[in-house]
């Protein structure tokens, strides 16, 4: 999945015609200040709304978004924000972490001018039910940055529209959802095309999620989306260029990033037990069985069917840059690829990284598994065998006591 940054979402939902915020980004104040004298000129907004671009949601709650009233705001508050480092609910470890450096800002116009208290904010996102099989289309009269509290306390007013995605979203299903947030009118049609569009731009881009929060009822009726949060499938990327072109690296872990550089398919966890396995399906085991061994996973880390020793080597490098490593478990089915093999890897991979205090399970199973568990318990190193899942399981909850 890779995320996109607000003024990214909205720019790609502005090329398949959603109305949106308009705002300019900038990097550093002077950039701000000439974002703000061009928005004022195309679009006779006397206010600006300063935002930091970060990948979290909550901005605005860790002063991340700020109103300003004339140009020296605009310079007082770019300048606060820009560089700062942001908490919210959403970055890493929540406000007790250490936040998210903002490199980024949009100056955006004031949508809610002329008339605030004529304005109102609704809730509009489009992901996929994989449980259904359909694309679903969720929202809520009550928009805002309290949603979540919306859906847990006031459930019946988050609404759900499932839509066929081989018949798309039917001209009656945004008429639906139009009604059903009481508009009438002219916005009731604007609602009707916004959602329409919407729609088109989340499938045109394969997307994973569209959250726009607030989606705006301006005074004049208009329909605008006023925030974004885009995710699209990072499988699609190969037909979307452009949008491959939007990521940004320093809002991602380094050590996915380094791990997607080395083709290794990694997330990191919270727990305590590293894992390397050959398999998705394996891992998905391999991280269970961790669990009713007392552990808790630390990532999911899936090596692939070519298990020799430079990728096991990455894939411990990758695994042990994370402190919280108690112990690392590497299941590894021999099918493809002989355990023979991979235990030779093992070791040499211990060898080249040299002074690993972690203590380290090996379980292979397959061709060969045999002679792999003689080699590895030949080796001299500190690396202990098995062959069934249960005696790896055991020697984690063994280690971790």
């Amino acid at each position: 999945m890779m995320n996109l940054h607000e003024y990214q979402g909205k720019s790609l939902l502005k090329s398949f015609g959603v109305a949106i915020q308009e705002g300019h980004v900038a990097t550093d104040v002077e950039e701000a200040v000439a974002a703000f004298r061009k928005l004022q000129a195309d679009t006779g907004t006397e206010f600006a709304v300063i935002k930091a671009q970060i990948h979290a949601g909550g901005r605005g709650k860790g002063g991340g978004v700020k109103l300003a009233k004339n140009l020296e705001e605009v310079k007082e508050h770019a300048g606060n924000i820009l560089g700062m480092m942001l908490k919210t609910p959403q970055t890493p470890g929540g406000l007790d972490g250490p936040g998210k450096l903002v490199r980024k800002i949009i100056v955006a116009e004031d949508a809610y001018a002329p008339d605030f208290d004529a304005c109102k904010e609704y809730y509009v996102s489009i992901l996929t039910d994989r449980e259904k099989k359909r694309n679903v289309v969720i929202y809520s009269t009550e928009g805002g940055i309290d949603i979540e509290a919306v859906a847990e306390q006031t459930p019946h007013l988050v609404h759900k529209e499932y839509v066929d995605p081989g018949a798309g979203l039917l001209a009656f299903q945004a008429r639906k959802i139009s009604f059903n947030l009481g508009l009438e009118g002219k916005a009731f049609k604007e609602m009707s095309r916004f959602i329409a569009s919407l729609y088109k731009a989340f499938v045109s881009s394969d997307a994973t999620l569209f959250e726009i929060n607030p989606c705006l009822k301006t005074a004049d009726d208009r329909i605008v989306a006023v925030d974004c949060k885009v995710s699209i499938d990072d499988n699609a990327l190969y037909r979307h260029k452009d949008l491959a072109e939007m990521r940004d690296l320093d809002e991602e872990d380094p050590t996915e990033v380094e791990a997607k550089n080395f083709d290794l398919s990694y997330v990191k966890l919270d727990g305590n037990v590293g894992c390397m396995v050959n398999g998705a399906g394996l891992a998905m085991a391999t991280m269970d069985i961790i669990k009713l061994s007392g552990g808790e996973p630390a990532n999911f880390l899936d090596v692939g069917g070519t298990a020799d020793a430079d990728r096991v080597e990455k894939g411990f490098r990758i695994i042990l840059k994370d402190p919280n490593v108690k112990a690392i478990l590497i299941n590894i089915f021999g099918g493809i690829v002989r355990c023979d093999r991979v235990a030779n890897g093992v070791v040499q991979a211990y060898k080249n990284i040299g002074n690993i205090e972690v203590p380290i399970i090996v379980r292979l199973q397959g061709t060969n598994a045999d002679k792999a568990k003689e080699i590895i318990d030949h080796s001299g190193l500190k690396v202990r065998s098995a062959i069934q899942l249960k005696e790896a399981a055991d020697l984690v909850a063994e280690v971790l006591s």
